[in-house]
């Protein structure tokens, strides 16, 4: 069975106050990019050192800070008419990835050489930021660079709707399989030397497949795609290595990873399986944010017989509105069943935010909803006998 609402809030609080990555996940539209957001001006609000870093590509970061745009370094963000009292910073970024794949390439490049013909090659041009995990992968390389940078104590990392529970964690590998040299050597190698065509092909067999791949692709797109492999063959034990790292990472305990969902079914099923996966991979998880729960409008309603006034209302009208209030009870109704199977299916922290009447689009907004999520801190059990110890003494 799970905990309440209190336990989840407390897991959440510490997670924020005390962690060094914090991986907010979940399908799209339930409001993980507001809940990371949120998160990150919290523990601003608290006196940490914050980057909140988006790899949605739907950069919706953008829209929840209040921002006309965001770019793809670090920006510090004015904290100062919507929390005066933050004690730390809160900085903000997005993923750009064809810029941090060529960022990692001018690195991580053996030689100038190999690095010249990665760049200009134009199958890596149209293609890197398009490839099967590419982003994904560019993500785990800049959160591994942003855990590194000692201007940061939290990096908030806000990652895309995924489909798939861990395309976020498996991608890297896809595109580890696409870039093994092992492709290159049995397929691209009998043809091409160094990114120029052999005319002569050891077997007939290989005859034919070159003129098929050459009357399909054409002969230019394949001396395009060998470059690109055989530039990438002195990168590619660096790549896997970093990968692992991330992995290594993700599974400290100075990590943590964040589900956000919607109190609908399907969505908390996605949440779940997650979760699940979560702990396969021993990656340390905090707590469930279920959001955008809809109240019961019956309650708080005064008990039958108690004095009314009487409101005179069309019938037409109230007929109406007979049935919005009996479809918001069943909803309602609905949502707290599912929730209900979920805290019986998980022995995890879980937390309930109420729907908001408007969207959030700036930070006042953002620092409404952290604190909603976070609570109300309670006073620490050692403050709490200092004050009884203090309060005995007096007396």
């Amino acid at each position: 069975m799970s905990a309440g609402t209190g336990h989840g809030r407390r897991a959440v609080r510490a997670a924020v106050r005390e962690r060094r990555i914090l991986v907010v996940g979940g399908s799209g539209g339930v409001g993980k990019t507001t809940t990371a957001a949120a998160l990150a001006l919290q523990a601003a609000v608290m006196g940490r050192q914050v980057l909140v870093c988006t790899i949605d590509p739907s950069r919706r970061l953008v829209t929840s800070l209040g921002l006309r745009s965001l770019g793809d370094r670090p920006s510090v963000l004015d904290l100062s008419r919507v929390a005066p009292e933050a004690k730390g910073t809160l900085w903000a970024m997005t993923l750009d990835t064809q810029r941090t794949f060529d960022a990692l390439v001018e690195r991580h490049a053996p030689s100038a050489e190999a690095r010249r013909r990665i760049l200009e090659n134009r199958f890596y041009q149209q293609v890197s930021a398009a490839l099967a995990g590419s982003h994904e992968y560019m993500a785990m390389e800049k959160l591994l660079e942003l855990a590194a940078d000692p201007r940061f104590e939290l990096v908030v990392l806000d990652t895309p709707p995924t489909r798939h529970a861990l395309d976020f964690l498996e991608a890297p590998e896809r595109l580890m399989g696409f870039l093994d040299t092992s492709v290159l050597r049995w397929v691209l190698r009998p043809y091409f030397v160094a990114g120029r065509l052999t005319l002569k092909v050891a077997t007939r067999t290989g005859a034919v497949a070159l003129k098929v791949a050459d009357r399909v692709l054409g002969l230019q797109f394949l001396q395009d795609l060998s470059e690109f492999f055989l530039a990438f063959e002195g990168m590619y034990e660096g790549f896997k290595q970093r990968a692992g790292q991330v992995q290594e990472l993700l599974r400290d305990p100075s990590s943590a990873f964040v589900l956000v969902a919607a109190p609908a079914k399907a969505s908390l099923e996605e949440a779940l399986f997650f979760h699940q996966r979560l702990r396969e991979a021993g990656m340390p998880f905090v707590s469930f944010v279920v959001n955008r729960v809809h109240p019961d409008p019956a309650a708080g309603r005064p008990p039958r017989g108690a004095a009314e006034r009487p409101l005179r209302l069309d019938r037409d009208l109230k007929r109406r509105l007979i049935e919005v209030f009996q479809d918001q009870q069943a909803l309602a109704r609905a949502e707290r069943r599912h929730i209900g199977e979920l805290r019986e299916r998980v022995a995890a922290p879980i937390v309930l935010v109420p729907e908001r009447d408007t969207d959030v689009h700036d930070l006042r907004g953002l620092k409404e909803v952290g604190e909603t999520i976070l609570g109300t801190e309670e006073p620490r059990p050692r403050a709490r006998e200092r004050t009884r110890a203090r309060v005995a003494g007096e007396s």
